[in-house]
């Protein structure tokens, strides 16, 4: 590829990531949260496990985060949970001065039968709102190439909408690499009426077997031309890494000037593709669109 020429455009950017398992991991992930600060990012969200199986990790992650001056969103998912179980939940992060969360249906732990009380998301949301009121920033998941779980495009696109109208104030997208994907999904849902911000989720290539991993279970595509290449790198990482850089950024250069709201980075817990993503893209803190 051609050398990359940085953007003058600038957007909102936020990072995610998964609660640590081991004392080691928690003291790199506050290095790397230290990192990726340098950029300005709007907010840190923080993944929550199937039927909330990593709900204190989740909780001891957002505390170090808020706790070191960041704005941090932890995941909630309602799968398999009850009113009470959210409401205590809720109550906590309260507690912690947290208001932003990132609102999810979640997946059932592997051999439990309940779903719980709640179906989908949008009955999660609106239960944030019929007993806690607006005081919340409400991010819900959003995904361009379709649920894969869902047979109908338009059912996708109507259950997304609902959760919009039960309270969501904006969605980050399941991460993709087709572009046209996007702006199809959003203009889409701005015929159903949304209007919320609709961020880009980006998955750099950190480690290509494992990220081609994620998209086929999650029926993501990524782009013949470019697995092939990967694939013909075999064990040439210095290649892999430089290639997946120029491809995940002129993917969010294509969004920025095609009017992206903001760009959600996939961490993995690790920072240096992202910083290195932003500096190409001169990526800085600023108002929602």
């Amino acid at each position: 590829m051609s050398t990359l020429e940085p953007t003058r455009h600038r957007v909102p950017i936020s990072f995610e990531f998964f609660p640590p398992n081991t004392p080691v991991g928690s003291e790199k992930l506050k290095s790397v949260v230290s990192e990726l600060a340098t950029v300005g990012p709007e907010f840190f969200s923080v993944t929550y496990g199937a039927g909330g199986s990593t709900r204190e990790k989740t909780l001891a992650t957002v505390q170090a985060i808020a706790a070191a001056g960041h704005e941090a969103a932890p995941h909630l998912s309602c799968i398999g949970s009850t009113r009470e179980n959210i409401a205590e939940i809720l109550a906590t992060y309260r507690a912690q001065s947290i208001r932003r969360l990132v609102a999810l249906r979640g997946d059932l732990p592997s051999g439990t039968a309940s779903a719980g009380e709640f179906r989908y998301a949008s009955e999660l949301i609106a239960f944030i709102r019929e007993t806690q009121g607006p005081d919340w920033r409400i991010e819900v998941a959003a995904y361009p190439e379709y649920h894969p779980q869902q047979r109908y495009a338009r059912r996708d696109l109507e259950h997304f909408a609902a959760k919009v109208k039960a309270g969501a104030d904006a969605a980050i997208t399941q991460f993709f690499f087709n572009p046209d994907a996007y702006f199809h999904f959003v203009d889409e849902v701005r015929k159903l009426g949304v209007t919320v911000p609709i961020v880009a989720g980006i998955m750099p290539f950190h480690n290509y077997a494992k990220v081609a991993q994620f998209a086929a279970r999650d029926g993501i595509e990524i782009p013949r031309w470019v697995a092939l290449k990967m694939e013909g790198f075999m064990d040439d990482a210095a290649s892999i890494r430089a290639f997946g850089l120029d491809v995940v950024t002129r993917l969010c250069e294509r969004l920025i000037v095609g009017g992206v709201p903001g760009i959600h980075f996939y961490t993995l817990n690790q920072s240096a593709l992202a910083l290195e993503i932003c500096r190409r893209l001169h990526a800085a803190p600023a108002g929602r669109g």
